[in-house]
């Protein structure tokens, strides 16, 4: 159990709030189901497990949705299908971290943007995962690029901007049926220029950095007391339930007194926040510059919670050893930089920098419905920037960036993301080092489930909205 892991379990076994106020367990559940297929051994490839490992010449085992087996020589079941791996690369299914396709859908068009609910500086109220389009091409182009799940947010505009969602990456009719099964959901906050330009431009609060860390203290000062509220009506019930009640009255207030037990008004904003708190929502942060981070860290003391990850954090390499003994991952680009102020003092060696120290924990994400498409080429650029500043970084240790560090920082490393015997059958199968300029992927698993093959026109899903359309592939 990684120490995410660990700090997840412990916060939710301490957790004294109430789930009277919740949504249904049903509502908004996730209707994924793999689809049925028989068993698959890859034979012979270079696998990348995700872990850190390398194998030569493995062999890989995919049954009903799981990785069995890796090792050499193996059988094969009756019914399965086999595919020479030989001269080929294995690894995890890819994971990007930060994505807005289905709001931000590509092609882009104002009618499909809805990736800013920019009304109130904080809006945790609203959800991705409500204003996702299925039918988003980026979803498939994605697919082609190795990408088998990813997390869908809203977008910086709002200090506070919503609750992100983890989806697979599965052609699907309504996002219920991509949704990751029993995946925490994310919250969105971001620093700087974005909130402090928008609002302050029109005469609002926030108009400085200042105003932006005010806005998520009052925030989470909220948050707290409601929370203390739902505490005390959870302390009041179960002692209610321990007292006698006066005769012929199952509704009426205890012997003991106590009075009636009204139920505090559902509150959906900070409903969200007492879930960053209780440790049930994972927070991640668009912040680019090392103090803000900083500042973040200071205000997580403050109202004791955790943050999952800072995104884009061009500066994260000043903080590298602070972020590792945190435990808070960096979801970073390769080279993105200089569009902003707050973009400005970036270095190529930034991702291979946070992932140095023991415990660091770094992510190569995307943020872009093109950049999506080549999370590999990503990294393959740290591995070239970091080698020419004396850092030796093997394939086994960069498909961490994109994998098993990823379902780490969404919450679901205990699933997907490695190569391992029980975890989930995501599974690429390269042409080549993925590492490689050239590299593209030939075949991609979702949960054992074969949805991309490069080479048959007929596993390469299209969109409702480009059937028909010319030049669709």
């Amino acid at each position: 159990m990684t120490s995410t892991s660990r700090w997840l379990a412990a916060a939710l076994a301490a957790c004294a709030c109430p789930a009277l106020l919740a949504a249904p367990a049903d509502a908004w559940r996730s209707s994924y189901q793999p689809a049925a297929h028989p068993p698959t051994l890859i034979r012979g490839a270079t696998a990348l497990l995700g872990n850190g490992e390398r194998l030569e010449q493995a062999d890989i085992l995919l049954v009903d949705g799981r990785i069995e087996r890796i090792g050499s020589g193996l059988s094969a079941p009756a019914g399965a299908i086999e595919i020479d791996g030989r001269g080929k690369w294995v690894t995890p299914g890819l994971i990007d971290v930060h994505s807005h396709l289905g709001v931000y859908p590509s092609p882009g068009m104002q009618a499909h943007s809805d990736g800013n609910e920019m009304t109130s500086p904080a809006t945790p109220q609203v959800w991705a995962e409500h204003a996702v389009w299925p039918q988003d091409p980026g979803f498939h182009t994605a697919l082609a690029g190795g990408v088998t799940a990813l997390q869908i947010l809203p977008g910086s505009g709002n200090l506070i901007g919503g609750r992100g969602v983890t989806l697979k990456n599965v052609p699907a009719v309504t996002y219920q049926e991509m949704k990751f099964p029993d995946a925490p959901q994310g919250l969105k906050m971001a620093c700087g220029e974005n909130p402090k330009r928008f609002y302050g431009g029109r005469g609002q609060a926030p108009m400085t950095r200042m105003g932006n860390v005010a806005g998520y203290r009052a925030a989470f000062q909220e948050a707290s007391e409601y929370r203390r509220t739902l505490q005390r009506h959870s302390q009041r019930q179960r002692d209610g339930e321990s007292q006698p009640r006066r005769r012929g009255r199952s509704d009426a207030p205890p012997v003991g007194g106590g009075g009636p037990l009204d139920t505090p008004k559902r509150d959906l904003r900070l409903e969200t926040l007492v879930g960053v708190l209780d440790g049930e929502i994972l927070l991640h942060v668009h912040c680019y510059r090392a103090d803000e981070m900083a500042v973040m860290l200071d205000l997580a003391r403050e109202f004791e919670f955790r943050i999952a990850a800072f995104h884009h954090g061009v500066e994260a390499y000043k903080l590298a050893d602070t972020l590792a003994q945190e435990g808070v991952c960096g979801a970073l680009w390769a080279d993105w930089w200089g569009f902003k102020m707050e973009a400005y003092d970036a270095i190529n060696e930034n991702i291979a920098l946070v992932d140095r120290p023991e415990g660091g924990c770094a992510i190569v994400h995307s943020d872009s419905s093109e950049g999506i498409q080549r999370l590999n080429q990503e990294a393959a650029k740290v591995m070239a920037h970091a080698a020419e500043a004396g850092m030796d970084i093997p394939p086994e240790r960069a498909i961490t960036w994109l994998t098993r560090n990823a379902a780490r920082s969404l919450g679901i490393e205990s699933r997907t993301g490695t190569l391992e015997a029980g975890m989930m059958a995501d599974v690429v199968l390269w042409d080549r080092n993925p590492f490689s300029v050239y590299a593209k992927a030939d075949q991609v698993f979702v949960d054992g489930v074969l949805l991309y093959d490069r080479a048959d026109p007929r596993r390469q899903p299209l969109s409702d909205f480009m059937l028909g359309q010319e030049g669709a592939r």
